[in-house]
């Protein structure tokens, strides 16, 4: 017992005497420093006390943008999108490529949304912005162009079916003569009818379709507009295909009926392609009021200009549109892809629709459309 105490003790002692000595070692190395003027570190012998803690009020450093080449793709894939929604809100069809692109227009909204993505993933705010506007404005642009508004009509005094449809170079004149006799529409307007199909169709529905008007010619040019309704007043809009119009009594009542089959608006001839929708659309503006009917091929959808001036110059309204259908796709059927853009149209004045619907023609690159109609009397 008295030895532990005793070693304990000495322990302690040399403790004593060692920390007494590195004190005195510093006090000196202080005063040696400090005589020359410089300024002693203290050093860091691990029972300093906690780190001083961060500033809650400090503003957090930005985010640093990142992936430069998701950024040149977001800026890539907004381009077409922006053009085109532009195009739409300024209500011009402008030059190549807009009118082409402008038929693509709702699926535009992918490529936007898409940029967004990239934009958002890159943390650029300005270009996330801009991705966030061309989104909403090119689905905006998809909206349909003819709001659904409450019309007064008269008393209904016919009911009336109406088929249009391109046969492409008379290839689906069999598929339509089938679908005419299981349809059985009064009225049947056929673009690219050739003389082959001209002959077969007059000759096939002589008892049905007794009257008709028609351009005769090969390939795309012929066109035949067939009537279960006796036909007056011929006339045709010169064009490069045939697209003849008549009057036509129904129920007593004179309505005006014309087929319509411009030139598409492929590069090179979108001068021709507007100035062929343009004769429509003096067209009917030159009948300003009384019951009409215009069908056929249009080579345009709602997002074109030039057909949306048809419809404000004759007061017309898409059938397609009335029936909450304005986006039913009738070209192309022929290729990898589906029917993408609604390019066949019949538009009504003066008429009800109870509704339209497309039928599949074999061996066209079109779609027919099919359109159940009530001619109204005076409001």
């Amino acid at each position: 017992m008295d030895r532990a105490q005793t070693a304990a003790t000495a322990a302690s002692t040399e403790t004593e005497q060692t920390a007494e000595t590195a004190e005195t070692a510093e006090t000196e190395r202080t005063a040696e420093h400090a005589a020359h003027g410089e300024t002693v570190r203290p050093v860091n012998d691990g029972t300093a006390g906690p780190a001083p803690r961060a500033d809650p009020s400090a503003t957090p450093p930005p985010l640093r943008p990142r992936h430069p080449l998701a950024a040149w793709a977001a800026g890539l894939l907004m381009a077409v999108p922006a053009l085109v929604a532009a195009c739409r809100a300024l209500d011009t069809d402008a030059m190549t490529p807009v009118p082409q692109l402008l038929s693509l227009l709702p699926w535009l909204t992918l490529p936007a949304g898409l940029a967004l993505l990239l934009a958002a993933a890159t943390r650029r705010r300005t270009l996330t912005f801009v991705s966030v506007l061309v989104l909403g404005a090119t689905a905006w642009a998809t909206v349909p162009y003819m709001p659904q508004a409450v019309i007064p009509y008269g008393l209904p005094l016919a009911r009336v079916k109406v088929i249009t449809a391109n046969v492409e170079f008379g290839e689906g004149t069999g598929s339509l003569a089938d679908a005419v006799r299981r349809e059985r529409p009064q009225l049947v307007f056929v673009s690219e009818c050739d003389r082959a199909c001209r002959s077969t169709l007059i000759r096939t529905f002589a008892e049905e379709l007794p009257h008709y008007a028609s351009v005769d010619g090969e390939g795309p040019i012929g066109s035949i507009l067939l009537s279960s309704y006796p036909l007056r007043d011929w006339r045709e809009i010169p064009a490069t295909m045939g697209m003849p119009g008549a009057t036509a009594e129904i129920a007593g009542v004179p309505v005006r009926v014309q087929l319509t089959h411009p030139m598409p608006p492929i590069p090179g001839q979108v001068s021709l392609w507007k100035r062929e929708l343009g004769r429509v659309k003096s067209a009917v503006a030159a009948a300003p009021t009384g019951p009409m009917l215009v069908a056929g091929d249009f080579n345009a959808s709602q997002d074109h200009a030039a057909f949306r001036a048809i419809l404000a110059a004759g007061g017309l309204q898409d059938a397609a549109r009335r029936a909450n259908e304005s986006r039913l796709p009738t070209w192309p059927t022929e290729g990898p892809l589906p029917p993408f853009v609604q390019i066949d149209h019949v538009l009504v004045r003066d008429f009800s629709v109870r509704g339209v619907r497309v039928l599949d023609l074999p061996g066209s690159d079109h779609r027919a459309v099919v359109a159940d109609l009530d001619l109204r009397g005076p409001r």
